[in-house]
């Protein structure tokens, strides 16, 4: 029996074989609203009205088939993605919602969005100059809203996971060679972010991560220091996070340069506290702080560490480009690459691989070469 005619709360089987079921939920701003439940039997769509009918009497709100896309992202915001997710990322995702999703696909019905509508929506961002990795992300973060989607059963299938999304930009890794991170070391010695520098370069780390080491997560006795949270500022708050897989939590041997830094960078810590006495505010414990003990911010960590740069002539890059200075460092020497993995925190050793394998090419030929010098037999031998 098909839908037409059929009055409102009564179960009908459409022609296709399910069952339907029209509640009629009352006036909204003046416009009736009116829900459809769907289920393969009877009693399937009388136990999804009954789950529904439960949830608005908790205050839940029906979704409506009427609901748009940005009604819905709204909802998921703050009830379905708020509970679960990092600070940092609610606020990223949050963003991208408001710039992007909402402008161009949030006056479309939910139930009426189509692949079609969203592969429209990823070529004219990219068209109109947006960076590849933004647009991915926005199709990221509609992706898993739609996801949410469907396990609410508002739609029956996710739409943006059936169109072309932009093929990632490959950008190559800049970083400072072995001279210029001495050069760098050798100027800021002194300075009262040095040790920063110094274990950034050594280890990798992740500004966050940088940011967010504590005390308690440097061992003097033992020579390692272990990364367990990273420092996000949120609202214009800082917060310490859980990081985010856990191949990510790491503890890492500290070579002796990095070491003495951290201590000395202790000691003119405590001096500072005790200049400071009550008016300090390390209630975190942080390694690395401002000259009272707040956190450091990381916009004001930037533009210290350009200042640094200029003031030692070497090539202005990305804090985030020590990370691929102590790489390109250990892989010139030699290093195994599952060491660097594990000391840069990565999931997957093809991450490391692609990121670095403009770097890894001398290390190619030096494996090429030392095979060579192994089996290869001039032809004069022996005579």
């Amino acid at each position: 029996m098909s839908k037409r005619g059929q009055n409102e709360g009564s179960i009908y089987k459409r022609d296709d074989g399910r069952w339907v079921e029209v509640v009629n939920l009352g006036y909204v701003n003046g416009k009736r609203k009116r829900k459809s439940f769907y289920g393969d039997t009877r009693k399937e769509v009388q136990e999804k009205l009954t789950a529904a009918l439960r949830d608005q009497q908790q205050g839940i709100p029906i979704p409506t088939d009427r609901q748009t896309v940005e009604q819905f992202l709204t909802h998921w915001l703050e009830d379905g993605a708020k509970a679960t997710l990092r600070n940092k990322t609610y606020e990223s995702y949050k963003q991208i919602i408001r710039l992007y999703l909402v402008p161009d696909l949030g006056k479309i019905q939910l139930s009426k969005l189509t692949p079609q509508d969203v592969q429209r929506f990823l070529n004219q961002r990219m068209a109109s100059g947006l960076s590849s990795r933004t647009v991915r992300y926005a199709h990221a973060t509609l992706r898993r809203a739609l996801n949410q989607a469907v396990k609410w059963e508002l739609i029956p299938r996710n739409v943006a996971t059936l169109v072309e999304i932009p093929r990632r930009e490959r950008k190559e890794q800049a970083f400072l060679t072995p001279d210029e991170a001495r050069k760098f070391l050798e100027t800021v010695r002194g300075d009262r972010l040095e040790a920063l520098y110094t274990v950034a370069i050594a280890l990798g780390l992740r500004k966050s991560e940088a940011l967010g080491l504590r005390w308690k997560d440097i061992s003097f006795a033992k020579g390692t220091l272990s990364v367990r949270v990273s420092l996000q500022w949120v609202g214009g708050k800082p917060h310490l996070d859980e990081l985010k897989t856990d191949s990510s939590q790491r503890t890492i041997s500290l070579p002796q340069f990095a070491l003495e830094a951290l201590h000395a960078h202790r000691e003119r810590q405590l001096r500072q506290a005790a200049s400071f006495g009550i008016g300090w505010q390390n209630t975190l414990g942080l390694v690395f702080t401002t000259g009272k003990g707040t956190p450091l911010h990381e916009v004001n960590v930037s533009c210290y560490f350009h200042r640094m740069l200029t003031k030692a002539g070497v090539p202005h890059i990305r804090f985030y480009d020590l990370r691929h200075t102590c790489a390109s460092l250990l892989i010139a020497q030699g290093v195994h690459a599952r060491v660097i993995i594990d000391l840069l925190g990565h999931s997957d050793i093809a991450v490391t691989m692609n990121t670095y394998a403009h770097i890894m090419q001398a290390s190619r030929d030096e494996a090429a070469q030392s095979m060579q010098n192994l089996f290869y037999v001039p032809d004069d031998a022996g005579k």
